[in-house]
């Protein structure tokens, strides 16, 4: 047994509701003692076998019931007071509404932390928490996932300066199954229930059930977090996994895509540049319609739609109307809406048409490698199977130990010299922790140096 899964084994933790201790301090035991494991060896992974734990309890209601949502600035004032005057870390999680809404905004933020318990707030009605994020600055935040809540939470003013990510951690400690409910279940011995994961959360008001959800999604974030710290600890990966939080709590704005027209869904299929003109006004009249309208652009017009017009070309809206997608119940407004986009298409020169593919701006795609350059393919080869390898060691996913682009872009363009002294400086150029950096760096040499780097 782990030290990340005592709690699941202490039974003073347990109330025969099934809620969490009522203390409210973390409830992680001390460690134990590693002669009495057969396994102290501290890279391997947690013990997740199914007869390492008792039957999990199901989590249900939070241990001070569901709080009140916060919907103006006087209670959002006493909140922010009471947080403030908290200790140690503090849970955050936000809800979205994707696929009903545009956007990612926030509509509801979850927050938990010893002496101030549990706050919901509504960033609908408390559109700015900059206050709330000034008064936690230099807290650890515990999220799950972190960098899929982290842009909503800008947008309203909540940036951390010290995070601590649960899913990360788990990934980093070996854990097949990351998801916060299966964290939860194999770490701290709870069911959390996830049936209104994909809900609404723009409706208004919230129903009951779907506050107490989100309660819950807070309730054990931080006691989570350090059974996760122990288990990093116990492995040898705490100081890799400090590296990685702060990578992600320093990271600026990702830069917006450029031509996010060409990620619709089946965009293999359309080959000619004049069905991809049509592919591209279609999609950016679909995001004005929906921008407008506040709806997911995918309740406006599919993407399968979009690419059956592409590839069909229709000559009128009688046509379109034919198409799957573009249906019986769409009004004739709409199809000569879509028809109009089609036909804006249809009317650029042959200059303005985009070109059938996004300027490659790193290597080649790999199934290219053997044609354009088989030592460069026989090198990546030899790197694969040794990072592959060495993540097994660690046990680890490969995409966490090292980013599969960075190995590609050293082995396209290796250093001069393939020494241990310059391929870790083309793995620090390309963003690779310091972490990363040793433990990757003599397995690539050795796969450079063997390939003929």
């Amino acid at each position: 047994m782990t030290d990340a899964q005592d709690t699941a084994a202490d039974s003073s933790l347990r109330t025969t509701g099934g809620a969490p201790p009522d203390d409210g301090g973390s409830s992680v035991t001390g460690a134990p003692d590693p002669e009495a494991s057969p396994d102290s060896n501290p890279e391997s992974g947690p013990d997740t076998s199914p007869d390492s734990s008792p039957e999990p309890i199901p989590l249900l209601e939070p241990r001070e019931g569901i709080p009140p949502v916060i919907a103006d600035e006087d209670s959002l004032a006493r909140m922010i007071a009471a947080f403030a005057a908290g200790s140690g870390p503090v849970a955050v999680d936000a809800e979205r509404a994707s696929g009903y809404r545009y956007g990612q905004r926030a509509y509801l933020v979850q927050l938990r932390r010893e002496g101030a318990g549990t706050a919901l707030i509504d960033p609908v009605a408390c559109p700015d928490l900059s206050g709330l994020g000034e008064a936690l600055s230099g807290v650890e935040w515990v999220l799950h996932a972190a960098t899929q809540d982290l842009p909503c939470l800008r947008e309203i003013g909540m940036i951390p300066t010290r995070l601590f990510d649960t899913e990360l951690a788990g990934r980093l400690a070996g854990f097949p199954r990351v998801g916060l409910g299966a964290m939860v279940e194999g770490v701290l011995g709870f069911v959390l229930e996830k049936g209104h994961s994909a809900v609404d959360w723009s409706t208004r008001p919230l129903p009951e059930p779907w506050l107490r959800y989100a309660a819950l999604d807070v309730e054990l974030l931080v006691d989570l977090r350090d059974a996760l710290e122990k288990e990093l600890d116990r492995q040898g990966k705490l100081a890799w996994a400090q590296q990685e939080f702060d990578a992600i709590a320093s990271a600026p704005p990702p830069e917006p895509r450029k031509d996010p027209w060409r990620r619709t869904s089946g965009m293999h299929k359309v080959r000619r540049r004049r069905q991809l003109a049509v592919v591209r006004e279609l999609w950016q009249t679909r995001d004005r319609i929906a921008q407008r309208r506040d709806v997911s652009p995918g309740k406006v017009l599919s993407d399968a739609a979009i690419v059956e017009a592409a590839l069909s070309l229709p000559v009128n809206a009688h046509a379109l109307a034919a198409l799957n997608g573009f249906g019986h119940r769409m009004g004739r407004r709409q199809l000569e809406q879509w028809q109009a986009a089609v036909e804006r298409a249809k009317a650029l020169t042959d200059a303005q048409l985009p070109q059938p593919g996004q300027p490659v701006t790193g290597p080649p795609p790999p199934r290219a490698w053997a044609d354009k350059d088989p030592v460069a393919a026989a090198r990546l080869s030899a790197a694969r199977a040794a990072v592959s390898a060495l993540a097994e060691q660690v046990n680890m996913p490969q995409e966490n130990l090292i980013a599969p682009d960075t190995v590609r872009r050293v082995c396209w363009e290796p250093p001069v010299s393939a020494d241990r002294e310059s391929v870790a400086a083309a793995l620090a150029g390309y963003g690779a922790r310091a972490w990363q950096v040793e433990q990757v760096t003599p397995v690539l040499v050795s796969a450079l140096a063997e390939k003929g780097a």
